[in-house]
């Protein structure tokens, strides 16, 4: 009987945070994802980041990751929950401060919707902090439901909030 392989998949990640040694936070985050979700193929600069949604809170640092991974989605959202409650994530706020957020943007050309999460990401194309990032690492990713790539989506993202590289 011939062995099944389990099926590699690209996933993009938006990570970030705005609380603590943001940088370091962020490093420690793609260390545990490396360890515990699958090999990363490309990680994109620190970008400083205005809040969006609940703005009376510190800037933010983002970073974008295209990782390959044998998780199924829900499998990797449940990874990257536990990685955020490892490194002492607590919901209070929506949208408010956080030590580490980690989010799923998209895997491959899928298109789902469970009470666990929403793929593509629904507000993705709204938020110049997701696109710029997503489009340093993925330029050419096509979004499965619009057919643009991370590129056109920032082109024409009205998001006008300050995003910016970080040049360390």
């Amino acid at each position: 009987m011939p062995t099944i392989l389990p099926t590699m998949q690209n996933a993009y990640l938006l990570i970030g945070s705005n609380l603590g040694n943001k940088t370091e936070q962020l490093s420690t985050a793609v260390h545990y994802i490396q360890q515990e979700c699958g090999q990363i193929v490309k990680q994109s600069a620190f970008y400083e980041t205005a809040p969006w949604g609940y703005t009376n809170q510190p800037s933010f640092i983002n970073q974008a990751l295209w990782i390959q991974t044998e998780l199924n989605p829900e499998e990797l959202m449940q990874t990257l929950l536990k990685i955020e409650a490892k490194m002492g994530r607590i919901r209070t706020v929506k949208l408010g401060p956080r030590i580490i957020d980690l989010d799923i943007l998209q895997i491959d050309q899928l298109v789902m919707e469970t009470a666990l999460l929403q793929i593509p990401h629904p507000a993705m194309t709204e938020r110049r902090f997701v696109l710029a990032p997503l489009a340093e690492i993925a330029p050419e990713l096509l979004h499965p439901v619009l057919q643009k790539t991370a590129t056109e989506l920032l082109q024409v993202c009205t998001d006008d909030s300050d995003v910016q590289k970080k040049i360390d």
